[in-house]
Order: C-alpha cells, then structure tokens, then sequence
C-alpha cells in the first residue's frame, strides 16, 4: 500500500470547519467568504492526495482569467500518480451577463429574478468542483462541488442568491461498507444543521445522479443540493464549510481499502481492469449528456473548456450491447445501481 495512504484524516468538529480558515471575517460579504473558503479547502485537498499518492507527483497548477473584470479561477489537474490515474481540484470566480436563455432557464425556479431592458443579467459565480479517479479498480471515483450564486441589479446590489452543491460516491464495484462510511459522515454534518437535509438532499442525489437511458445511476449518490436559500445565508455558509471537511475522512479510506487484504471475493485484474474501462464510460456519459453544471459551464460566454471538461476519466470504453454475466460481482454492482438504497 502506498504510504501516503496509511495516514489517518481528523475529522473537524461538527459546526466549526469555517473557523480554521486563515483571513475569514464575519462581516465580509459572502462573495469574499465563499472565495476564501473554497480557495483554503482546495489547497488542502490537493495536499491530501499528493500526499496519498505517495509518488511525488504534483498537481498542474493553471491559473487562468476570463478578461478584464470577468474573474477566473485556479485549475489543479493531477495525472499518472501511483494511486490516482486523474483528478482535478478547480476553483473559479466569475461574473459578467447572463444570456436570456440562460435566465429564462433560471426564472423555472426564481421568479424573483428582474431581467434588464437589455435583457441579460448582472451575475457572479464562485465555487469548487473535483473529481478523482484512481488507478486501483476496487477504489471509487468521487466527486464534490460547492458553489455560491448571485443575480445583481444595475448598481451592483444583490438581487438574489443562492448555494449549490453536495458530494457523490461511483465505485466500480459496490463495496457496502464504503457505502455506509461514506453516507454516515455526510448524514452526521446534515443532520447538525437540519434533520431534513439529509433525506431530502440524499433523494435529490438519487435522482439527479442517474442516466435515464441507461437505467442506472452513476454511482451510490450522496447528497445534492441547489437553489438553497431558505436560511441565513451565514447558516448555509457554515453546512458548506462543513461539507468540504467531510470530503477527505469520507472518501481517502475507500481509496486505503482497495489495497487491503480480503476475505470477500473480488474480480481478477483482467476483469476489474476491463469493467473499470466500462463503468468509467458511464461516468462520461453523464457528465456530457446529463449533468448541468457541464452544461451550463459550456453555454456560458468565455466559459474555459479545458477546466470544465477535466471532470473526464482518462481512460474508458464501450462496448455494443454488453451485459455483465448473472451473478458476477458486475452483475451485483449494476442491481445496486438501478436500486438506489438507504445506506444509515
């Protein structure tokens, strides 16, 4: 096992993950808070898994800007580790002009939105969004996203706002005790802000995570959630700070236990590595044909490709008309897939 991934993740008391953020100030506006918190996890995130990898590679740095008083971001691609095969960890901060078509599409479920004569609308966007995926086909790709949204009026006041975000779980073979880890530590942190939360953002992951012409989901969910402003916005703050301390004890031990001797039955490589090739094209599926947050990115004016579009597995396949063999480990995974299920 690779040594980086012996170390143990300290879980950070529940309520308190904002406070061991250097430079956060209550009275900061959220736009600020949200930058710097989000900037603070990436950076120990990107830690955490060089670290890990054991390897001695290094995440790619790009720092890159949309123009003039458009914003940017900060894009870390890690490749061809020893333990992770691929992984992205990105920052942006944009604003600028929403198109019609885009506020229309937002107006679904904001009808507090007031367009402009010119019918395109004062926005900024900040947020954090990673996917892994390793090389071992026993260990589960993941992902995270955390983002604050906000429409402005004509003289730059906030005219709505809103978070978004959550963290899902996609093995390659179902392993039910990742599962329940992983679903018991995102149940913890919401059920310590709001009981409703994790039932609810739970089935909202379960349905938003799932490849309708495929009947299957992409993964075993998590939570999901967006348009959330039914609080204090500080409130809401705080449960996202709570859920980026929870990504690295939810998911590093997943990761540790693919290089684990077992006594339950597992694939030969030549079969975990073909269905990892498989299981990864249904990744990529979703993220092209389903996901909106892909969408949305690739509809946006200067969008940046390359930074949306690194959420892509390095390598997978199809085949035509493929069908796990009954009763195999494939098989099980695929039941588990077409049936979400109640984990804690």
């Amino acid at each position: 096992m690779p040594a980086g991934l012996l170390d143990e993740i300290p879980l950070t008391k529940l309520g308190s993950a904002y406070e061991v953020v250097p430079g956060l100030k209550e009275d900061m506006p959220m736009r600020e808070k949200m930058e710097i918190l989000l900037k603070f996890y990436q950076k120990q995130i990107v830690a955490a898994v060089e670290n890990a990898d054991s390897s001695g590679q290094k995440f790619i740095v790009d720092e890159w800007s949309r123009g003039e008083n458009m914003g940017g971001g900060i894009t870390r691609v890690f490749q061809d580790g020893k333990v992770f095969e691929k992984g992205g960890v990105n920052f942006s901060a944009i604003h600028g002009e929403l198109p019609a078509a885009a506020v229309e599409r937002m107006r679904a479920n904001h009808k507090e939105l007031k367009v402009p004569k010119s019918g395109k609308l004062p926005f900024y966007a900040c947020g954090l969004s990673l996917v892994i995926h390793p090389r071992h086909y026993l260990a589960p790709s993941v992902h995270l996203n955390y983002r604050y949204f906000e429409t402005l009026n004509e003289d730059g006041t906030t005219q709505a706002w809103w978070f978004g975000g959550g963290q899902d779980l996609s093995p390659m073979y179902y392993d039910e005790h990742d599962a329940i880890h992983f679903h018991k530590l995102l149940k913890d942190f919401c059920d310590y802000h709001d009981p409703a939360y994790y039932p609810k953002f739970k089935k909202w992951a379960d349905d938003y995570f799932f490849i309708k012409f495929r009947g299957e989901a992409r993964g075993i969910g998590g939570i999901f959630f967006d348009d959330l402003n039914d609080k204090d916005p500080d409130l809401i703050f705080k449960f996202a700070a709570d859920g980026l301390s929870r990504f690295l004890p939810s998911y590093l031990p997943a990761v540790r236990r693919a290089y684990e001797p077992s006594t339950q039955p597992r694939p030969t490589p030549e079969e975990g590595w073909h269905w990892q090739g498989l299981r990864r094209g249904r990744y990529a599926e979703f993220n092209l044909a389903v996901d909106r947050g892909t969408q949305f990115g690739l509809q946006t004016p200067g969008s940046r490709v390359e930074s949306i579009l690194m959420t892509l597995p390095l390598h997978c396949s199809w085949e035509y008309n493929y069908h796990p063999v009954p009763g195999s480990l494939e098989a099980k995974t695929v039941e588990v897939l077409k049936n979400p299920r109640e984990y804690v």
